[in-house]
């Protein structure tokens, strides 16, 4: 599992942890932020800044073309200037839904290069499928009942007070917790410096002590939530194949 190597890997590749971590808070599409990114290290090899910062008004006006106000989103990103950040700042206040998302990107790059700038030195950015919060990572992740069609009313109990205990104790957060059949989905926060695995391990471990009734594997993923189809599909899956080895 990559998230779970996330501080070691920054750690290694800057011989210690930086302080001046950016974290992405909101959930944006994968794909979506490979396609900003990469738009983004093309346009900076053809940027004219005052020709750039005289178009501003163009991005305020509504018949403006969505490819063109992507374009003037990622070049107003890429300049040094506050008069640049503000303007994606007011048009990100109120911005087309279809663009929402690029735009939350153009103004997070934005306001990095101003950071680095005035602070004068670089800024880390991190950044995944469904964000973060503080110093913390979201992940989503799937617990699997061992038997039966449904979890108990008093088993839903037990997991959300074990859960909030071990990952309150961890410093992190459960933000959404729902019960679907056989198996539970949680949205939580999780410290960057944190170990995914031990973390849910312990409260699985502490939730089994009331009946040993959750499965010691789990899902989890800081990319998407998996939809209910997929979760459903993985699970017949994995009992096709523990049938197939019996």
């Amino acid at each position: 599992m990559d998230e779970e190597n996330i501080y070691d890997k920054i750690q290694e590749l800057f011989g210690q942890v930086p302080d001046n971590l950016n974290i992405l808070e909101e959930s944006i599409n994968i794909d979506l932020q490979m396609e900003y990114f990469e738009y983004s290290k093309k346009i900076k090899k053809e940027l004219i800044s005052e020709k750039i910062l005289a178009s501003i008004e163009q991005l305020f006006k509504p018949d403006l073309a969505i490819p063109a106000r992507k374009k003037l989103l990622v070049q107003l990103a890429s300049l040094e200037e506050v008069e640049a950040y503000r303007a994606i700042e007011k048009y990100l206040s109120n911005p087309g839904p279809e663009l929402r998302e690029w735009a939350i990107l153009a103004f997070q790059e934005s306001r990095m290069l101003l950071q680095s700038k005035f602070l004068d030195e670089n800024q880390v950015f991190i950044s995944t499928g469904l964000g973060g919060k503080g110093t913390g990572l979201r992940y989503f992740v799937v617990l699997l009942l061992k038997e039966g069609n449904a979890f108990s009313q008093l088993q839903q109990k037990i997991i959300k007070n074990e859960f909030e205990y071990v990952l309150k104790k961890h410093k992190g957060e459960i933000e959404e917790v729902n019960f679907e059949e056989n198996f539970a989905t949680l949205l939580t926060i999780i410290p960057i410096k944190s170990s995914i695995k031990e973390i849910f391990k312990m409260a699985i471990a502490e939730s089994n002590q009331y009946g040993d009734f959750l499965k010691t594997n789990f899902i989890v993923t800081n990319v998407k939530k998996i939809s209910l189809e997929e979760i459903k599909d993985f699970i017949q899956k994995q009992k096709d194949l523990g049938q197939a080895g019996e």
